[in-house]
């Protein structure tokens, strides 16, 4: 127990170490690259800007208010460290985002009007979740289910169809789809929402408000699960099929175990370990493909904040929620190395 406990300890040091690098990088392209400073100059010039207008209505001496405006636009690139290379300021914005201190966005808002990082990340997070988890509920779900099942006809009609259909399942792009199921479920046929998150004007009173988001939910979900779940069923097939075309699988059934019985001690105890794997990281994979669902949908979730961050150039976000997605990888890394000790006795850390 001891020796799995400090091996445990230390992969969480390794993958803690694989986030910083991660989030080193990260600020080491935007500044070799020349893109902290673009932003930057531009912040600046926006402030000078205002300076100038404020300055100008009390200056009526030309001369003078150059001068001023000139020592304002140094004292701000020296707040903001444009006097000195950018490499310089790479320690201070890694801590300041380990720290969380991610300042404020240039041009988005939080529904109160906050412009501070934290406050519209944390605004657009529980939305990304709800979205995430119901759609991974609903794969994993399925795929055990069905896949599981699947894996005792093998070579049949049934089996080859819903190959196929898992095939097709990966093939389809989210975002086209989801453009598909507006123009069919929204348009054609009236029964959903088309995008937002509620009707206008929003109900009042907590039940009717979230029967609303769940309803403009269902589409977006219905995408998510719709792209995923045909890998969630090969793959829980395909390892289920290879554990049950072992030895101890054969002996079992040669002793008249039950058929039960041998499905669920036999084959999916040995099976759980790599379908667990490929769900819990299909889960961090979602994450990437929710920011185009998220923005055909115009759902306010982390997916569409990251690409309006993008298209707004801010780099305060793009950092933010950059380092917050590598967080939750490195989250369900370590879950997974957790779930392996009790879902396998045979791997054991120490």
């Amino acid at each position: 127990m001891a020796g799995t406990v400090r091996q445990l300890v230390i992969r969480a040091a390794s993958l803690i170490f694989v986030l910083l690098v991660v989030l080193i990088f990260l600020v080491v392209l935007l500044g070799a690259t020349g893109f902290s400073d673009n932003l930057l100059r531009a912040q600046v010039s926006e402030d000078v800007r205002a300076f100038r207008q404020a300055q100008s209505q009390t200056m009526g001496n030309p001369e003078q208010l150059e001068e001023a405006v000139a020592a304002y636009r140094q004292g701000q690139e020296a707040l903001y460290g444009l006097d000195q290379p950018w490499y310089t300021r790479l320690p201070a914005s890694v801590f300041r985002v380990l720290r969380l201190d991610l300042g404020e966005s240039r041009s988005l808002r939080t529904a109160n009007g906050s412009p501070e990082v934290g406050a519209i990340v944390l605004e657009r997070l529980p939305y990304s979740v709800l979205l995430l988890t119901t759609s991974f509920i609903i794969n994993a779900s399925v795929g055990l289910l069905i896949g599981v099942r699947m894996a005792t006809r093998v070579g049949t009609r049934l089996d080859k169809a819903v190959s196929y259909l898992a095939a097709i399942s990966f093939a389809i792009p989210g975002w086209w789809l989801g453009i598909l199921f507006i123009i069919l479920f929204a348009f054609q046929l009236g029964w959903l929402p088309s995008g937002g998150m509620y009707s206008t004007p929003p109900p009042r009173e907590t039940w009717p408000r979230l029967l609303d988001l769940g309803k403009h939910a269902l589409l977006p979900i219905i995408t998510l699960v719709t792209v995923s779940v045909g890998p969630a069923i090969y793959v829980t097939r395909t390892m289920t099929v290879t554990a049950a075309q072992e030895d101890h699988v054969a002996l079992a059934r040669a002793k008249g175990l039950p058929e039960s019985q041998v499905t669920r001690r036999h084959i999916l105890r040995v099976a759980a370990p790599p379908i667990v794997t490929s769900l819990v990281l299909g889960l961090a994979g979602t994450l990437s493909g929710s920011i185009l669902v998220e923005t055909i949908f115009n759902w306010q979730g982390m997916g569409q904040l990251y690409f309006q961050a993008i298209g707004a150039v801010d780099e305060a976000v793009v950092v933010a929620i950059t380092f917050l997605f590598t967080l939750i990888y490195v989250v369900l890394r370590f879950l997974l190395d957790i779930l392996y000790t009790v879902l396998d006795p045979r791997v054991r850390y120490d």
